[in-house]
């Protein structure tokens, strides 16, 4: 599903990432865990082609058998509105919309007709409990409410991998343990993939793997 060999990030003369290696199989739940500066945001992103790796020859990303290193950028956004979604920790939604505009904004990307695009999202917002809050700006919901939004809209355009950067890291112990378990809830519903960075200790047990960083490098 996911493999990547000798993945090196340089910012500047700061080496970040010492040479990553990574295989993920479809449906997995993996976490990333380790303290603040190993390499864990940044591996998510090179991950989730929101950024590129540091040129080595030796290096390879794949998803899904499409190597991303070859990918020009107008191709790699394709590549990654149609496999992938995100989530971020503080949901990152556009405050003048409401939700169920917040969750159509990839599909409307992908050229998806409106309604269809709609239509999928009201589906998404019910399966997670907004049914009565789509038309709810993000002021207008709570910490937990918004987060499920954000889920919905990285769901929208049936991804492949869901990578998650702290995703219940701003929400309270309750919205908290409710969303890991979500992700659980959405593997069994959709067979997706998750790719989570996070200090929840809760979350990474319950995760099929915990991947440790430390000082830029997978140690387990």
């Amino acid at each position: 599903m996911i493999e990547a060999t000798n993945i090196h990030k340089f910012y500047g003369d700061l080496e970040v990432l010492k040479g990553v290696d990574l295989h993920i199989k479809k449906g997995e739940i993996v976490a990333i865990v380790g303290p603040s500066g190993a390499g864990k945001t940044t591996l998510l992103q090179l991950l989730g082609t929101l950024d590129k790796p540091s040129k080595n020859k030796n290096s390879t990303l794949t998803i899904q058998q499409q190597n991303l290193l070859d990918l020009k950028d107008k191709d790699l956004s394709k590549f990654r509105n149609k496999h992938i979604g995100f989530i971020f920790q503080f949901h990152q939604l556009l405050p003048e919309f409401t939700a169920l505009e917040n969750v159509c904004i990839p599909a409307f990307i992908a050229n998806t007709p409106k309604k269809e695009a709609e239509e999928k999202a009201k589906e998404l917002l019910d399966f997670l409990g907004l049914a009565d809050r789509i038309n709810h700006k993000p002021n207008e919901l709570s910490g937990g409410e918004q987060q499920r939004v954000a889920v919905a809209r990285a769901l929208i355009n049936n991804p492949d991998v869901v990578f998650a950067d702290e995703p219940s890291g701003n929400l309270d112990s309750t919205s908290a343990k409710n969303l890991h378990e979500l992700f659980f809830t959405l593997r069994e519903k959709f067979n997706q993939t998750f790719v989570i960075v996070t200090h929840n200790e809760e979350l990474a047990e319950m995760a099929d793997r915990k991947l440790e960083m430390i000082d830029g490098k997978i140690i387990n």
